[in-house]
């Protein structure tokens, strides 16, 4: 276990879940999305299950998502009450999301009985179902079992590759997987005939706010013809993480929304009509993508508005006095050994 594992799993040695009900998903709730072009309104249901299987090893170091878990197992009984609860609010969306803070496809987390039963419910009401994993669990035996009940054309994995870059994947991110892993898994799911949508951080811990830029663009540039979409997931500060620690420690700065705007204008040349999506999660404060309190709405609005229209023009004309700032930091910040997190919070 390398020094960034071993720091990701003593974070969690004395983490205590708070007391949650099992019958009841973390959340759920309506969203605009894009499905085969259209803008359509996407139902989104986080379950509460025992856990990601990364997260009980060591887990991300930006990942807080195990905040929302049980910590222990999850009955199939409850597991199908929280579908159930869910679904009383659900009002004939298009297009159903489904996230469980850690794989769907694992058999540890969601038993194949259960997830079986779920899309069974599920797959007569929507057109498109979309969920995520690690690519240790994507198997031709899984998806084809899916198949047998979702069509293909139905279906969308999402994987968290983050990077393309394996060194920055194991030093800064703690992700326990190989970029080949992740090639090994879309060639599982493209043969199967299954949508792939690819995760992509904006600003791993350790990287410079220009070697972030950087790193993001090289990485669309090398799944470009892999992935059917890329999300693009600037870091936000979350819970008993790594990034947590360096955050309090003024030792990390989540990305300048003029990055993200950066990455997505140079993105788009190169994917040309591959969708490109960004979740700027706490988008605005302090433990966000930020720029200044006077920009952030309209640079989070225009960011929001490319993801449904795919239309670069919505960020013609943003500007704000900060971007001096921003540009500032992109020159000197490899000077500045860290102090520049202070400087330009």
């Amino acid at each position: 276990m390398n020094e960034l594992a071993k720091f990701c799993k003593d974070l969690k040695k004395d983490f205590i879940p708070k007391t949650k009900d099992p019958a009841k998903p973390v959340r759920f709730w309506s969203e605009k999305d894009v499905l085969d072009g259209r803008i359509v309104d996407a139902f989104v249901i986080i379950f509460r299950t025992k856990g990601c299987s990364w997260a009980f090893k060591s887990g991300c170091s930006m990942c807080g998502y195990f905040n929302d878990s049980m910590w222990q197992d999850v009955s199939d009984d409850d597991l199908l009450k929280q579908l159930n609860l869910a679904m009383n609010s659900y009002s004939g969306q298009k297009f159903i999301k489904i996230f469980t803070s850690g794989s769907f496809l694992d058999n540890t987390e969601i038993k194949p009985k259960v997830r079986k039963e779920i899309l069974n419910k599920l797959t007569n009401l929507t057109e498109k179902i979309s969920v995520e994993s690690r690519p240790e669990y994507v198997t031709d035996k899984t998806l084809q079992e899916i198949k047998s009940i979702v069509d293909s054309n139905k279906f969308e994995i999402g994987i968290g590759l983050e990077t393309s870059n394996d060194f920055v994947r194991e030093k800064c991110l703690n992700k326990g997987f190989k970029f080949d892993d992740y090639k090994k898994a879309a060639n599982i799911i493209k043969k199967q005939e299954i949508e792939l949508k690819t995760y992509v951080l904006i600003k791993p811990p350790f990287l410079t706010e220009k070697e972030s830029i950087k790193d993001a663009i090289t990485t669309v540039e090398k799944i470009k013809n892999i992935t059917d979409c890329i999300s693009f997931n600037p870091t936000n500060v979350q819970r008993n993480t790594f990034v947590n620690y360096l955050w309090n420690r003024r030792k990390f700065r989540p990305p300048w929304l003029f990055s993200i705007i950066e990455i997505i204008k140079e993105s788009k040349k190169i994917l040309k009509d591959v969708r490109i999506k960004c979740d700027t999660v706490g988008g605005g404060s302090i433990r966000g993508a930020h720029n200044c309190k006077l920009c952030d709405r309209k640079f989070l609005d225009a960011i929001a508005e490319f993801s449904l229209s795919q239309n670069l023009n919505v960020f013609k004309g943003l500007d704000c006095e900060c971007k001096e700032k921003w540009l500032d930091q992109l020159e000197i910040e490899d000077l500045g050994f860290g102090s520049l997190n202070n400087m330009y919070g």
